[in-house]
């Protein structure tokens, strides 16, 4: 997996890109995104168009980091999953607790809303 973060708005936007499952790769974006740095963010997107794959780990990883930021005061969200990331995420009902954005736009407008 690869992946890609940038700070925008006081928004940090993480753009992965292939599988989702457990590696390195997958753990070394949790510790760029959460691990013991200063907080960077309290606000996090998620895009999710270019993963065409994710296992119960990955799916373990979306719900980790949402828990982290929820419980810092802040909100995350996803942007454009795939069909089949998006199907997965029904199957799993983790649609339920995860807002899903089709866009950058949307989803700035979302965060931005969620703190005030």
């Amino acid at each position: 997996m690869k992946y890609q973060t940038e700070l925008k708005d006081d928004i940090l936007f993480v753009r992965l890109e292939g599988d989702l499952i457990a590696g390195t790769d997958t753990q070394r974006m949790i510790d760029d995104v959460d691990g013991g740095k200063p907080l960077v963010s309290l606000l996090c997107a998620i895009d999710l168009s270019n993963v065409r794959f994710m296992d119960s780990s990955g799916m373990g990883v979306l719900v980790s980091l949402l828990t982290k930021f929820r419980n810092r005061g802040g909100e995350l969200v996803l942007i454009k999953p795939s069909d089949h990331i998006r199907k997965l995420l029904i199957v799993t009902k983790l649609n339920a607790i995860f807002t899903i954005a089709e866009n950058d736009d949307f989803a700035a407008q979302f965060l931005k809303e969620s703190i005030y």
